[in-house]
């Protein structure tokens, strides 16, 4: 089927296909799905970019890493956005375009309401 995606559109399969083509499929790389620190990374950057590496401490209560930050980065599910207007100006982060095709979003404003989320 074709689909919008990310401002653009992709062929997709149907989800009951996906073992058999990816089993008939040549991958280059290993691909691993996200670890719960990432994913949750990744979420609280979708829905709060651009923020800075030391505000994503903040709202977690913990350090963030330079690794997983390079680990959401080198997979192309976050890129560098403006440097924040603070003291040494950090960099912040925002999602890419690859973020938004992988996980099916059209625009950051498909994401599901944060609100809506918080009350799970």
């Amino acid at each position: 089927m074709l689909v919008a995606v990310a401002g653009g559109w992709q062929h997709r399969t149907k989800r009951a296909f996906a073992d058999a083509i990816r089993a008939a499929s040549v991958v280059d790389g290993d691909v691993r799905p996200l670890s719960q620190s990432e994913a949750l990374t990744l979420m609280c950057i979708a829905y709060f970019q651009p923020i800075t590496r030391s505000e994503l401490s903040t709202f977690f209560g913990k350090e963030v890493s330079r690794d997983l930050i390079a680990t959401l980065r080198a997979q192309d599910f976050i890129a560098s956005g403006p440097r924040a207007p603070q003291p040494g100006a950090p960099y912040t982060y925002v999602t890419t375009k690859t973020f938004l095709s992988e996980f099916g979003f059209e625009t950051l404003q498909d994401l599901p309401d944060f609100a809506a989320l918080v009350e799970i």
